[in-house]
This record gives structure tokens, sequence and C-alpha cells, in this order.
């Protein structure tokens, strides 16, 4: 299916609204699940949408900025995974692996954003020392603006102005590739589950993992709502237990010990 001007230029101006939510991180609209749901009202087909955002939001679940490391953009990948699902046919999965070239080349021009902005932190100092409140803020609006819209244009050109080559590329795969591809998009939401874990597991939360596993796995639920819903009922009666101990120890400290004296 092929995306008409007014889709592309309402991409254009979600995808600099977006882009402008990712710098400020107000309302976390550049994760891939809202972007994709957005993409897909526009396109017509929310259940795309949303199934796209799914899968693309688990494989850059555990993908973040550490130190000066620059992850694939994760707004881009959003957006073009349900592009690519709804010009070419393909499946989610499918589409994931193809949009990975579209995160690079929005992680490509963030750095060079960054790099050009080098600048801005030095007239920033120099106007906060002056009081110059007027340029500060026409400063940091004006170069958080231009990249928000430069970005959405890039998008626009992707999605709309540049779909009829990137279909005839992506029809033009052999089945070996585009199963590859499939296979690929398929692995990507567990190495991005994998990755968030590496950060947040711990010792002691390993029973919560292997209770999920088991649950998962052997007790045979149709989805896997059941275990958020049990999870999250275990998380809320270990924090209530944790709470209350710390407000015993605090009241046995306060009621006295052998640092209080006679």
């Amino acid at each position: 299916m092929q995306l008409t001007l007014v889709q592309g230029l309402l991409l254009f101006i979600v995808g600099t609204i977006c882009q402008f939510d990712q710098q400020t991180e107000a309302f976390y609209w550049f994760r891939p699940m809202v972007a994709a749901f957005f993409t897909g009202i526009i396109l017509g087909n929310v259940e795309l949408g949303v199934t796209c955002g799914a899968v693309t939001e688990l494989a850059y679940l555990g993908m973040t900025n550490v130190g000066g490391t620059v992850p694939p953009d994760p707004l881009f990948a959003g957006i073009m995974t349900v592009v690519l699902a709804y010009t070419t046919g393909q499946s989610a999965e499918t589409a994931l692996g193809l949009s990975y070239p579209f995160a690079l080349l929005a992680q490509g021009i963030g750095i060079l954003f960054k790099t050009v902005y080098s600048f801005v932190p030095h007239k920033l100092d120099k106007y906060a020392a002056e009081a110059d409140v007027r340029h500060f803020n026409s400063l940091v609006w004006g170069v958080t603006i231009f990249e928000a819209v430069f970005c959405g244009f890039i998008i626009f050109l992707c999605s709309y102005a540049l779909q009829a080559p990137i279909q005839a590329f992506v029809n033009s795969f052999p089945t070996w590739v585009t199963h590859g591809l499939e296979v690929a998009g398929g692995i990507l939401p567990a190495v991005g589950l994998a990755m968030l874990l590496l950060t947040t597991l711990k010792p002691e939360t390993y029973p919560y993992l292997f209770i999920g596993f088991v649950m998962a796995t052997f007790l045979k639920m149709p989805n896997v709502l059941p275990v958020a819903i049990i999870g999250a009922s275990l998380a809320a009666i270990d924090y209530m237990y944790q709470k209350r101990f710390d407000e015993q120890k605090a009241e046995a400290i306060d009621d006295g010990g052998d640092s209080d004296g006679i």
C-alpha cells in the first residue's frame, strides 16, 4: 500500500512533536509504543500500529544512553516499523529488522547535532552570567525546535518521498532473506528484555523471575497479563512489608538504645 501526501505530512508533524518530546523527556511520546500507535492512527490501521509498537518497544526496552554512547533511535524505529509493515505487507517482526538502518540513521543525526551544538553550553554560560534571559531562552528553544523539525523532515522523506524505492528494494529480497529478517525481528524483543534484566536483576529478585518463568511456561496461560498482575501484586506486598520494617526500625531507634545513654 502507498502513503498519501497528507499521511506523509501528518507523519512529519508527529515525528517533529515526538522528537521534541525526546529532547525534553516530558511525556515520553518518543517511545516506540506511543509513536507507532500515532502512526497506526494516521495510516488507518491502529491494530498494525499497536502490534509493531509492542514488538519495537520490547526490542529497544534496554537501550539507553550510557556515558558517551548513543543507542539506535527508538522513535525512528517505532515509526518506520509501522510504515514498512504497511507499505511492503511484511510482518511486524520483518519490518522491525528492516527499520534498524533508519534507527542507525537517526543515531548518526543525533550525534551530528550534539557535535555541532558543542558551542551552545558556552553561549548559555555567557547569557546566564549576564542575566540575559531572552537570549538564553531563544537559544535553548531554537536549537531544540530546529533539531525536532529536521528529524520530522527526515521521517517525511523516509516514509513518503522514498517509499517507492524502499518498497521495490524490500520486494526484491529473496525468501530466505525475508525469513531471516523475520527470525531476527522475533529475537530482538527477547534481546531488549534481556538487556533490561541485566540492569534490574539482583539476587533478591531471582525468586520472582523463576515464579514468572514457571507460570508463563507450565501453566499454559493465554497471555502474559495474569503473570503481570501477579508480579505487580507480589511487588506491592514486598513494598508494604519493607515499608513496615523500615517504620518499626525507625521507632526502635527513636524509643531509645545504647546510643541514647541513660
